[in-house]
């Protein structure tokens, strides 16, 4: 088996098929027909029982206008906090301030410096992603090397600041005392915040949120309490939040917002099932009748189904839903590591040690049999919890860099082994013939330890909102209609597709200018039932069609 990428990109090369022609590269538009014209309100916008004098947003990336995977000047101006606030200024409130970034690259520096993960060396705070029409692009990748300008050590703006989203924080970072300091950075402070806590370093968000004394507010958060452990595939490196922590943060955040008279709006958490980062990727990515990659995908096959040949007569005995097979002509699952299986090791190893034909295919591969005992018990590590893919798992987004790709840890392991570089190379490939990580998949069990934290976790966030007379918004069932239906709004149809879609940014998790306009507008929705203001009715919610689906790589 050579080392083949066999499925990178394979599935945006899909994508590309129904891209909508357009004008412009930034605006992605689909006529469905639907009849737009309007008629001008002859209503005169009113503000009901609220008092938008001071308007505080508060909550995490989705608030403070994060896309495409980066938070950038054009970004945080198409926020959904900064759309509503112009609306807002109609009706008497003040000036909204954000804490705006440096450039339209996005990302951040540290005292001058690029950050890197110290685990897997990869660029923390990237530049943002673009596309030229079609995959998703690393913005270096299009315009040559950029570092960004945005440095949270040396040029910090000046608050106090409206626009208290914070990308990654949590419920309960919203009122932990430090999470701005950066004394605490990495382990228990968020760069973001650090830009924002100024002379009071140790301040929480909400301690800077209330200290503007707020009239009215906008909360959206509780997302990355589930977020953070299904991007990571449910590995239990960022794990959801507990219950009593949850309930607790957001009981102390609508007591303090809500103690003075401030009414407000809050919206809940979407279902990750809904968005393009768990639903782009398929989970039969191998592919042989793909015109890029298949007919080296078919090359392969026949030794494919040897080697798992060997491990299917045993799957045969012990476990027949684990059997492993390619086929020529149709998709293939991608081989996954399922660690809610029974661990087959051990019966693997000793099988295979006692094989006289195994000991054959090991010869085959131009080992002496002394190495049976030792290829045996690396396939009885490999594919112990070993299985391929179905339907009803779930790739991440990022999976789709790595399918088909030699993992460098498990091909010097092998080599350590004295096993060839063809060798170690071949029993290597990431979904292949070595099975993905959990961080790359999302089991059944996973998505339903994840459904059933977010429908805990929602209750408890409309429970909050009704018990303070606060307006909501059913984020969720919004984002659950645009991933079945989609969105009608405007002479515009808002689907989840990645890319095409218009509603979801590159990253696949965070909305593009338009999603963003389009909450905005149900937000005013919601205000309007709520507190009796009448922005629909008065001709006051948004044109969609002004924000772009997309930003030019050029954007600086």
């Amino acid at each position: 088996m050579k080392n083949t990428t066999y499925t990178k990109y394979t599935w945006l090369f899909v994508l590309l098929i129904g891209f909508v022609s357009c004008n412009e590269p930034e605006d992605v538009l689909a006529d469905f027909n639907i009849d737009t014209t309007t008629e001008e309100s002859s209503e005169t916008l009113v503000t009901g029982t609220a008092d938008f004098s001071t308007y505080v947003a508060i909550g995490n990336s989705l608030t403070a206008g994060f896309t495409d995977n980066a938070l950038f000047i054009a970004s945080q101006e198409n926020s959904i906090p900064n759309i509503l606030s112009q609306k807002f200024q109609l009706l008497g409130s003040g000036t909204f301030t954000q804490p705006l970034m440096n450039d339209n690259y996005g990302g951040l520096i540290l005292g001058g410096n690029v950050v890197y993960d110290p685990t897997t060396g990869e660029q923390l705070f990237a530049p943002r992603l673009v596309t030229t029409g079609g995959a998703p692009l690393a913005l270096t990748d299009v315009i040559g090397n950029v570092t960004p300008t945005t440095d949270f050590l040396l040029n910090n703006p000046t608050g106090p600041f409206n626009n208290m989203g914070v990308p990654g924080a949590k419920s309960y970072h919203i009122i932990a005392p430090g999470y701005g300091n950066i004394a605490n950075f990495p382990t228990a402070a968020n760069p973001y915040y650090i830009r924002m806590t100024g002379s009071t370093p140790d301040a929480s968000i909400l301690e800077l949120s209330l200290a503007q004394n707020p009239t009215f507010f906008t909360l959206w958060a509780g997302n990355n309490d589930v977020l953070g452990y299904a991007t990571s595939g449910g590995d239990s490196s960022d794990p959801i939040t507990d219950e009593t922590t949850f309930n607790y943060a957001v009981s102390t955040i609508v007591n303090a917002l809500t103690a003075s008279g401030a009414k407000g709006v809050m919206a809940n958490i979407p279902y990750v099932t809904d968005i393009p980062h768990f639903t782009t990727v398929p989970y039969n990515a191998l592919d042989p009748t793909d015109e890029d990659t298949g007919a080296d995908l078919v090359a392969q096959i026949p030794t494919l189904n040897t080697v798992y040949g060997a491990l299917n007569q045993i799957f045969s005995v012990l476990d027949p839903s684990r059997i492993i097979t390619f086929s020529e002509s149709e998709a293939n699952g991608v081989v996954v590591h399922d660690e809610t299986l029974t661990d087959l090791s051990t019966q693997i190893t000793a099988s295979l040690s006692s094989s006289d034909s195994f000991s054959l295919f090991v010869q085959s591969l131009g080992l002496s049999e002394a190495y049976v005992p030792l290829v045996a018990t690396l396939m009885g590590n490999y594919y112990g919890q070993a299985r391929q893919a179905t339907e009803n798992d779930l790739l991440v987004l990022s999976s789709s860099s790595i399918i088909g790709e030699v993992n460098t840890t498990s091909y010097a392991t092998l080599l350590s082994y004295n096993l060839s570089p063809e060798l170690a190379a071949q029993f290597s490939v990431e979904g292949i013939t070595l099975p993905l990580e959990d961080k790359w998949v999302l089991l059944p069990s996973e998505q339903e330890e994840i459904k059933t934290a977010t429908d805990i976790f929602n209750t408890t966030l409309k429970n909050a909102a009704d018990n303070a007379g606060l307006a909501f918004v059913d984020a969720n069932a919004l984002l659950s209609e645009l991933a079945t239906t989609g969105l009608a709004s405007d002479n515009f149809i808002l689907t989840s597709s990645l890319v095409t879609g218009g509603a979801f940014s590159l990253d696949g998790v965070h909305l593009t200018a338009r999603g963003y306009a389009h909450l905005a507008n149900e937000f005013m929705k919601a205000i309007d039932t709520t507190y009796g203001s009448n922005f629909e009715a008065s001709g006051n919610l948004v044109d969609i069609g002004n924000y772009p689906t997309n930003y030019s790589p050029l954007l600086q």
